[in-house]
């Protein structure tokens, strides 16, 4: 599969051979499914803790008699029945993070990519250089490749200049291509990649 590749201005710039194995058919699908589930789970915080009938606070004295009362019977003011007692199977702290191994988390970002590449959401930028930090220069950017809707832009390393001029924009969001996730590939509409960007998450596809 080959890919346009354009200039800043939109233009065309050459052409890029994909030179990583697309997965075609249904395989891969159950790997994008277990990846992106564990990367969300994992950014889940759990934080949330209840306390039980051993951590409230109150006295192990019986708070009355157990007959000739006419109250029904009651053994501590911290029971799990009384208002400020002990909660019953309430939630504890806990990791909520799921293990997947890494050709599984290979699979799936070919596989993702792969089919972001088909729909034609993929765009290939010779390279982004920003003369300044500013939010207009990227939007210049964006206009001038006609991309509509939540875009990701795919980098190679820190780019200040790009950094700046991409974090007040809502529907842009930046990364680079040692770090993008299945996730990534998945969540936005557009995917904008620089030549060296793609080139790199090329070569992490082909690991073995």
């Amino acid at each position: 599969m080959k890919l346009s590749v354009k200039n800043t201005q939109g233009k065309a710039a050459g052409e890029l051979e994909v030179k990583f194995e697309m997965v075609e058919g249904g395989r891969g699908t159950q790997a994008v499914h277990d990846t992106v589930t564990a990367y969300r789970a994992a950014q889940r915080m759990g934080t949330a803790c209840t306390k039980t009938v051993g951590d409230v606070a109150g006295s192990n004295k019986k708070p009355w008699k157990q007959k000739g009362t006419g109250r029904a019977r009651a053994g501590s003011f911290r029971s799990p029945l009384w208002a400020g007692g002990g909660v019953v199977f309430g939630p504890k702290p806990r990791s909520y993070a799921k293990k997947v191994n890494v050709r599984t988390k290979q699979l799936s970002l070919r596989k993702a990519l792969t089919e972001r590449l088909k729909a034609g959401d993929v765009i290939i930028v010779d390279d982004i250089k920003l003369a300044s930090p500013k939010t207009k220069e990227m939007i210049n950017l964006i206009d001038a490749l006609k991309i509509d809707g939540t875009t990701l832009v795919i980098s190679t390393g820190e780019n200040k200049n790009l950094t700046l001029a991409t974090r007040n924009l809502p529907n842009v969001d930046l990364t680079t291509s040692e770090t993008l996730h299945t996730y990534d590939v998945l969540r936005q509409d557009k995917l904008i990649f620089t030549r060296s960007a793609f080139e790199k998450v090329e070569a992490r596809l082909n690991k073995e």
